[in-house]
Formats: C-alpha cells, sequence, structure tokens
C-alpha cells in the first residue's frame, strides 16, 4: 500500500467506526465525543490519536489546528461520524411529544457540526452513519439539506440502509450510511453473507450461537446481577429463545395470555436464539427490554463486544451501564471495516 491514509472521527464513541476504518488502512489522527467514559476508552484503544473531549459545535477548525498542528487540513483524507440518532429514531413515532430530526435541538447542533466539520476541512471523502430512520420520509428534509450541503462542497454522494449480518456481524442491525467523496467513484461493498436459503452463493449470516456460545460455560451461566425479566421473570422464562412477549398474547393462541396484541414496544422480553443472529443490541442496559440471553439472563459485556465485533480485549471505561452505552451506540467494526475498504478503493 502507499502511504497510509488518514481519518479524524467524530462522535467517536469508543471506536466501534474508527476500529473498522483503521483496520481499512486508515491511520486515526483524532477523535470528538462529549462523553468523558468515551474519551477515556478511545485513548486507551488509539494511543497514537488526539482527543478532544467536548461539544461538535466547540470543535473548530483553530482547535483541529491545535491538536494536530498547522498543516492539518492537507493531512486528512477521511471525515467519519455517527450524529447521535434519537432524533431519526422509530421511537420518535410514539414519542409524539419530541421534535424530530433538526427540530430537535441535538440533531441540530449535531448535524450542523458535522457539516461545518466537512465544510472547514474538506477532506478527500467522508462517512456519515446513523438510525435507518434518516431514510425515511419524514426526515427527508434533513437528508436533503445533508446532501445539498456535499454537493456544494464538491462531493458526489451515495446513501442506503445496509444490514450489518450481511457483512458478517452476528447482529441483524439496519444502518443508514453516507458517503462521499470528491475525486474518483465510490463501489457499495458486496455482501458477505446473506439469510440463511436466500443465496446459493453467500454463506448464511452468522449466528448468536456462534458468536457467544464459548463465553456461556457453567462456571459464569448465573451471575449474580443480571437477573433479567424483573416482575416478569417467569414469563421470559415460558418464551421460546427468537420470541418476545407476543408469545404471551391471545393472538398467537396463548392459553393464559399475559398481553395485549402490540401493547408493547418490540423488543419487551424479547429473546435471543442461537440458531439466528443477535437484534440490534440498545444503547441502554435493560432488565426486560431485549435482547435478552436464551438462558433468561441479560447478556454481559463480553458477549455485547462479541455481537458487536469488538474484539474480546478492547477496552471499556465505566461502570457496566456506560460501558455499555459505548458498545450499544457503536458502529459494529465489521461493518465499518467493509465500507471503509471500499472508500480506500475510490481513493486510490
Amino acid at each position: 500500500m502507499s502511504a497510509q491514509l488518514t481519518a479524524i472521527s467524530l462522535f467517536s464513541g469508543c471506536g466501534g467506526l474508527d476500529l473498522g476504518i483503521q483496520n481499512a488502512g486508515f491511520r486515526i489522527l483524532a477523535g470528538v465525543d462529549n462523553d468523558a467514559a468515551a474519551a477515556e476508552s478511545h485513548a486507551v484503544n488509539f494511543p497514537e490519536a488526539k482527543f478532544f473531549e467536548g461539544s461538535i459545535s466547540d470543535f473548530t477548525e483553530d482547535l483541529a489546528r491545535s491538536l494536530l498542528g498547522p498543516d492539518m487540513p492537507e493531512k486528512v483524507d477521511l471525515l467519519i461520524g455517527g450524529p447521535p440518532c434519537p432524533p431519526f429514531s422509530k421511537s420518535r413515532f410514539y414519542r409524539t411529544d419530541k421534535p424530530r430530526a433538526m427540530d430537535d435541538p441535538v440533531g441540530e447542533v449535531t448535524i450542523t457540526g458535522y457539516l461545518e466539520t466537512l465544510r472547514w476541512l474538506k477532506p478527500r471523502a467522508f462517512l456519515l452513519e446513523n438510525v435507518a430512520g434518516m431514510a425515511f420520509k419524514v426526515h427527508r428534509e434533513t437528508l436533503d439539506h445533508i446532501l445539498d450541503t456535499a454537493k456544494d462542497l464538491g462531493y458526489k454522494c451515495s446513501y442506503r440502509v445496509v444490514n450489518a449480518a450481511d457483512y458478517g456481524v452476528p447482529q441483524m442491525r439496519q444502518r443508514f450510511i453516507l458517503v462521499g467523496v470528491r475525486d474518483g467513484d465510490f463501489d457499495w461493498p458486496k455482501p458477505t453473507n446473506a439469510e440463511e436459503g436466500s443465496s446459493d452463493d453467500l454463506p448464511a449470516w452468522v449466528t448468536a450461537g456462534a458468536a457467544i456460545n464459548d463465553l456461556d460455560t457453567e462456571e459464569n451461566a448465573s451471575d449474580e446481577g443480571h437477573v433479567a425479566g424483573g416482575k416478569h421473570r417467569h414469563l421470559l422464562e415460558e418464551i421460546p429463545p427468537g420470541d418476545n412477549y407476543l408469545y404471551l398474547t391471545a393472538k398467537r393462541g396463548h392459553p393464559n395470555p399475559q398481553f395485549e396484541w402490540r401493547k408493547r414496544y418490540w423488543s419487551f422480553l424479547l429473546k435471543l436464539s442461537p440458531d439466528m443472529p443477535s437484534w440490534t443490541i440498545q444503547a441502554r442496559r435493560s432488565n426486560n427490554m431485549g435482547p435478552l440471553h436464551w438462558r433468561n439472563r441479560i447478556l454481559r459485556i463480553e458477549e455485547v463486544k462479541r455481537l458487536q465485533t469488538f474484539p474480546d480485549d478492547w477496552y471499556l471505561a465505566g461502570n457496566v451501564e456506560r460501558q455499555w452505552r459505548q458498545v450499544g451506540n457503536a458502529v459494529p467494526p465489521l461493518l465499518s471495516q467493509a465500507i471503509g475498504t471500499s472508500i480506500r478503493e475510490a481513493l486510490a
């Protein structure tokens, strides 16, 4: 490979997106996040990278030059980042009391901050990641704003919603990915896996069992502090692997219905199956919102890291809740590596 390409990361978290981009051949020059635990995690996992702990609105060109030197813009090939997703998530369909997209102050600050950084940094390419909801029609105004801004800055853009399971991640995680390049042509990476029975050419999705079964030994099969289900624990134990609270409804033919049909959030008492990929790992650790382990317990951090394709020794700062939040918010490194490899090829 010629001289190593470089990247700056926004909304870095513990570095899931960064790790995949690094594995694709880029050197991470700097990260940005306003979370202290994420800053500590990133510093340990990327010891050569600089880091700014603070709001994206305060990450200015002058500050970046002070971190990376006066010739900073000329040595950055790629800008990456996933602005916080709640303003674009499905939950806003239910939380009608909260504003959407850039009408939400968080959405306005973070999207604007990303685009302002893109404006003064002018890297050769950029990658913007978010929840699948970014592509919903209701958020079209925000997406058009991003695309129009990037076009005005000279980028050719391409976007789509991808499933991490199609790239070897043992998790059905739908993510919106937008890539812009100044020169060259970006081609989306071809999937490496497919839903079982849907392809004669590709291996089946990697299952949760394949990813974490070896961690579930007799010695740690019922760790203290990992009780799932809360007051509904006895009901959780009745639900088969791969199912959720709907199993306990009259519509599903349960002889003693416990819940009404679709009156709870879909992940309520959601249980993994060892024979399927995991469902999306959430950013909040919960005793009744899944995915939960098929052994009727909350997943452990070691297992969540595996389901997100982090290395076992990936450092996470803070207590278990803060560690979970960092992993749950991350882009699976195996997915970002696939995207990053295609970006690298476009810049060759």
